[in-house]
């Protein structure tokens, strides 16, 4: 240990008396500890929330999708399959045709988004199967017009399994419109319902067979995109890269990400906003360590000035004050971390923040532990603490050691 650093820690724990200074000091520590703990369990608190929202959404949305870039444009599928069946990240992908149209049934009705999807492939694309709680995922029923909606929209339309409902097609809306003929119906049978835990999802989605999709939008043998599953999620931005070098511009890819890119934006900038006011939390506590260390310079000038006299530099005298500040900042960032990591643990196995199950679709605030998240918090506790330290630093620096001792 060098000289510097033994005199900062003398000067922080004096053996003699625990006086004023030292007191604000340990103050210093107790509110970079609490600062640095509210940013662990609240960064973790986002992490948890961002990954239900990430599993909710990918456990039942494809992780990579590619379209075509206009309405009118084709899909070399067979191309496309070709490339996707040679890639071993590639889990499972199917063709799908998708778009708005009116759902009617009873004296209800509901603009909703349909979806057609190839069932053989579906279980390798999507965890809509998994989410079904009633009837089955059979786009065949009669004869082909089975359909697949979401609980809350099978609520809204009062249907239930077995019912028939019609869904107009915005194909052909613009000859009914001019009164040259009729708007394109079709009939679906409600084969299964199924919850998601997403209420956008289950208001307004639901899924029919490939061919059905096709005969509804009047797209013909074309489909509007591919969508992929990855073996790894983590694996989702290298295959869309490859598969942007493979095919250039000619299609649209959109990753698990991009799908849901304003939702993980909010979530983004109310991460960040939260460290920024909780890092004032630390800050306040540089403030005390500022004072504390203001008056350890007053209250040390005679010993600086010895110091000086016997041979001690400037940059010396800067460093045993910075020490003190690098102690008080890497002591606070330390026990700060372990006490969040601590509140942690203690949520995720005991709930001690707990949620109604019967609104909430988890028992307890989710929490997510980051590697990088404690490194970045405990170099922000250390960085405020050496920040507010250099003042106090600098003034004993440029003390001048005749005016130092000159009384004693």
């Amino acid at each position: 240990m060098r000289l510097e650093q033994i005199i900062a820690f003398r000067y922080l724990r004096s053996k003699r008396q625990v006086g004023f200074v030292t007191v604000i000091s340990f103050i210093s520590i107790i509110g970079v500890t609490i600062g640095v703990a509210a940013l662990v369990v609240v960064l973790s608190v986002f992490n948890g929330f961002n990954g239900l929202v990430t599993s909710i959404l990918t456990g039942f949305d494809p992780h990579l999708r590619v379209e075509r870039m206009k309405p009118g444009d084709s899909i070399e599928y067979a191309r496309l399959s070709s490339f996707l069946s040679s890639d071993t990240d590639v889990r499972g992908f199917g063709q799908f045709v998708s778009g708005k149209a009116l759902v009617v049934s009873r004296n209800m009705n509901r603009v909703i988004n349909v979806k057609g999807m190839d069932e053989s492939r579906v279980d390798g694309v999507s965890g809509l199967r998994d989410k079904l709680v009633l009837g089955g995922l059979d786009f065949q029923a009669r004869n082909g017009s089975g359909m697949v909606i979401g609980l809350t929209l099978a609520d809204r339309l009062g249907v239930v399994v077995g019912d028939t409902i019609s869904v107009v097609s915005p194909a052909g809306s613009e000859f009914a419109l001019l009164q040259i003929g009729q708007p394109l119906i079709r009939r679906f049978v409600v084969a299964g319902i199924y919850e998601s835990n997403n209420k956008e999802y289950d208001a307004f989605y639901a899924y029919v067979g490939l061919d059905a999709g096709r005969a509804l939008f009047g797209s013909g043998n074309q489909v509007q995109g591919v969508e992929i599953r990855a073996n790894d999620i983590d694996e989702t931005d290298r295959l869309a890269g490859r598969i942007r070098a493979e095919f250039g511009g000619e299609y649209r890819i959109l990753t698990w990400y991009d799908l849901h890119r304003e939702l993980y934006s909010v979530m983004q900038i109310e991460r960040w906003m939260a460290y920024i006011i909780l890092c004032m939390i630390v800050g306040v506590a540089s403030f005390n360590l500022l004072g504390s260390l203001t008056m350890s310079v007053i209250d040390k000038t005679r010993d600086i000035g010895i110091l000086r006299t016997m041979g001690a530099t400037r940059e010396m005298i800067l460093r045993i004050f910075m020490h003190q500040g690098l102690i008080v900042g890497v002591m606070g960032s330390l026990f700060g971390v372990l006490l969040g990591v601590i509140v942690v643990y203690l949520q995720k196995e005991f709930h001690l923040v707990p949620l109604d199950p019967t609104v909430y679709i988890i028992p307890a605030i989710p929490v997510e532990l980051n590697i990088f998240d404690l490194v970045l918090i405990s170099l922000t506790g250390i960085g405020l603490c050496s920040v507010a330290a250099y003042y106090p630093a600098r003034r004993a620096a440029n003390l001048i050691p005749v005016e130092a001792i000159r009384w004693e």
